[in-house]
């Protein structure tokens, strides 16, 4: 409590200083600065997802087992989330952010030449938790580069790296590995590594008020970041092994749950009695922000599972390459690129709570087109579902991440960083595993439907058989026995498909529903003042 109040002390005599600092560069060159790095790490995130074959074939592997090549890479990421604010208020925010920029980049390296699947994941690791803290530093800077006013149009830049890179990562990495090598994934991180560290030795600086919060660093709480790692560490594994593992018959999965409760509770206990947490848990009592957190964690469950969704439909059921499924998600992406500026602009004219409203509406509308998914739908189709879909995303994630700042002290700015982007990676954890889950419970339930009204006695399925069979008859040659065989196999193979794409329309219809209740959720918060009144409460 000390500490807090001396914190605080300090923040309340530097207000004015800092509020008369201005950043010796243009807050724009800033912003495309830092923006560098963070898409690079954003693209690293779902670029790999495409080539796990590639990957496991050439590292004499199997897929399960490449699939660790993502997993390892999230779970270490997740771990660094929440504390990346910590880190940077001991060591300096521009020397944490090279650091991770760096480090990234050497491990990215590492990746591209690893001999085998067991070097790959350890670099993975390390490379995952550099990216951990990247995102948090990003925020945290623009935060403070830019007037509370202002924030809106810097956030829009930062936005349309974090929600463009995910979005052409699949098909960016499927050219690359059908032309190149899956190796060329990672190697094409160094030069943009290089570049983000010389423009941030560059142009980048601490704000007066970080560089005397060090002086107020305590000791480390070795103990809330052990539990902290095991916590959100068993909580990552649990969530991408579920469904593969089927999840509490697994020994693992279930001792994963117990970890990950365990080392939740004891984790929350820790920080609500040290007097230096890793992490201060007395933010979630402010109302902005404890609410942006939750949205936000919505947020990443519907980008997330929408981006798993469409390309994992056109590439099971309609037979696409990885490739052209991918692609049916970029244009999404290219959409987001004029309309990430736009709604920056917006949120300087208009309530936030109000774009955040539309923003859910546009959501939940664009979720509602895509119910009517059938065997039958184009290429343009899917298409049309992500545009839609991405027409919403600006509304929501800028008045999100300028309102979390609302009412947050100054001093806090790197925790709220790191905190909120935990929320959406956390989110879209969730929402991978729903869509999976869901996916397979729902087939077998519309399978064993369509089944029990497919009897021997049926006179609608001897019809179909009888059909199939005769053309297999007159055009392959086959015998009568041979084609009713076949016959039979066309007919349950059309079921199977069915039967998926309705499991489809269930989740979609899910996420309807979700989206729906959270059009109110926006004026729970409190709308961002305007002026120098933005200023004192930025400071305060």
């Amino acid at each position: 409590m000390a500490t807090a109040a001396a914190a605080q002390q300090l923040e309340d005599e530097h207000a004015l200083e800092h509020a008369a600092w201005k950043p010796r560069f243009s807050p724009w060159v800033i912003a495309f600065t830092v923006t560098l790095a963070t898409f690079m790490e954003a693209l690293d995130s779902s670029i790999a997802n495409v080539a796990l074959p590639h990957i496991a074939g050439s590292l004499s592997a199997s897929e399960d087992e490449a699939t660790w090549v993502l997993t390892s890479y999230l779970v270490s990421n997740a771990v660094v989330l929440p504390i990346s604010g910590w880190i940077s208020n001991r060591i300096g925010r521009k020397r944490f952010y090279m650091s991770c920029v760096a480090l990234f980049t050497i491990t990215s390296l590492m990746c591209g030449f690893a001999p085998t699947l067991g070097m790959l994941v350890l670099f993975r690791v390390i490379q995952g938790a550099a990216g951990g803290g990247l995102q948090p530093s990003e925020r945290a800077i623009l935060a403070d580069t830019f007037a509370p006013e202002k924030r809106s149009m810097a956030f829009a830049i930062y936005g349309m790296a974090v929600v463009l890179a995910p979005a052409i990562g699949p098909t960016l990495g499927g050219w690359i590995t059908d032309n190149y090598s899956w190796r060329w994934i990672f190697f094409l991180n160094i030069p943009v590594g290089f570049l983000s560290l010389y423009l941030t030795q560059r142009i980048v600086e601490d704000p007066p008020y970080l560089k005397k919060m060090r002086t107020l660093a305590g000791s480390i709480d070795y103990y809330g970041l052990g539990l902290l790692i095991v916590a959100i560490g068993a909580l990552q594994m649990m969530l991408d092994k579920g469904q593969e593992d089927d999840w509490f018959s697994s020994r693992f999965i279930v001792t994963c749950a117990v970890l990950s409760a365990i080392g939740l509770v004891l984790f929350l206990y820790r920080e609500l009695h040290t007097g230096h947490p890793i992490v201060d848990l007395r933010l979630y009592k402010l109302r902005n922000f404890a609410t942006t957190q939750f949205v936000m964690l919505i947020i990443g469950v519907a980008l997330y599972s929408t981006t798993v969704l469409i390309p994992q439909f056109l590439q099971e059921l309609m037979g696409y390459s990885a490739t052209q499924a991918g692609m049916a998600l970029s244009a999404g992406g290219l959409v987001l690129v004029v309309l990430f500026p736009l709604a920056g602009w917006l949120g300087q004219k208009v309530d936030l709570r109000l774009l955040t409203m539309l923003g859910f509406i546009m959501l939940t509308f664009s979720l509602y087109r895509m119910t009517d998914l059938n065997l039958g739908i184009s290429f343009m189709d899917a298409v049309s579902w992500r545009v839609v879909m991405t027409m919403g995303m600006p509304l929501l994630f800028i008045p999100i991440s300028v309102m979390t700042y609302v009412g947050v002290p100054q001093h806090k700015n790197n925790e709220i960083s790191g905190l909120t982007s935990l929320a959406r990676n956390v989110g879209g954890s969730i929402g991978i595993s729903f869509v999976t889950t869901m996916l397979i419970r729902r087939q077998q339930a519309h399978q064993n439907y369509l089944s029990a009204h497919m009897t021997d006695g049926s006179p609608w399925l001897q019809q179909q058989i009888n059909g199939i069979a005769s053309t297999l008859e007159q055009r392959a040659a086959m015998a009568p026995p041979d084609a009713v065989y076949h016959a039979q196999a066309r007919i349950y193979s059309t079921l199977q498909l069915q039967a998926r794409a309705l499991a489809y329309v269930d989740v979609i219809w899910i996420l309807v529903v979700m989206m729906a209740c959270l059009i109110p959720v926006a004026y729970l918060m409190k709308k961002p003042p305007k002026g120098r009144r933005a200023s004192a409460d930025a400071a305060h």
